[in-house]
């Protein structure tokens, strides 16, 4: 799987199906998809879709995703700590998690793949997810045969067609609009704390 941002709950439920999450840093196909700098929250105003800018653009994709530089123009890191201080302030975990959400956030990365795992680590922790993370740069990413590649399966600008079901669990907004599928994994660590790997299970449970 290519490095996500705040990646989506469908994307969790398969890397934990596995319990091994391999991560290709080496990965040049990013014009073909966005969730590597792109995630979803739900929030009093309905779906918002955020987004880290990035030096020269979704076209300069052909670099190395481990080469790939954050911008800072638009002063994003604050409009992003604000949405998500207004989408999930009243959640019953975002008291737990805040201070170490926030760190990250406002922090000073360069590298999007810092930013990401950083992201990708404390939601592990937090949400205690039995999954091992590791960090391959371009062909040995394709070596190992038992692999299942999800590069261009899922976390597509189209919906994947993977056998992951849309399980409901509880969210702040659900009364306003009824139940909000495939948003990051910060919306189910914020609702459902650690019990959000109930979720998980049961989005891949085969019947």
């Amino acid at each position: 799987m290519g490095s996500m941002c705040a990646a989506s709950v469908r994307c969790y439920a398969a890397a934990l199906q596995s319990e091994h999450l391999l991560v290709d840093l080496g990965e040049k196909r990013l014009p073909l998809r966005h969730s590597h700098h792109r995630y979803r929250i739900d929030g009093p105003n309905g779906v918002q879709t955020l987004t880290v800018p990035l030096v020269g653009g979704t076209n300069n994709m052909m670099t190395p995703l481990k080469d790939v530089i954050i911008s800072e123009h638009g002063d994003w890191r604050r409009l992003h700590w604000g949405a998500l201080f207004s989408a999930y302030g009243r959640s019953p975990y975002f008291d737990y998690v805040a201070d170490d959400l926030s760190c990250i956030i406002n922090g000073s990365q360069r590298y999007l793949h810092d930013f990401n795992s950083q992201l990708h680590e404390l939601i592990v922790d937090f949400m205690d997810l039995p999954l091992t993370t590791r960090y391959l740069d371009g062909v040995e990413a394709h070596d190992n045969e038992q692999t299942i590649d999800l590069r261009g399966r899922i976390a597509m600008k189209k919906p994947d067609v993977l056998p992951i079901a849309d399980v409901p669990y509880h969210q702040m907004w659900t009364a306003s609009g009824g139940f909000t599928p495939d948003l990051s994994i910060l919306d189910l660590m914020m609702n459902m704390g650690r019990e959000g790997i109930i979720t998980l299970m049961a989005m891949t449970k085969n019947d």
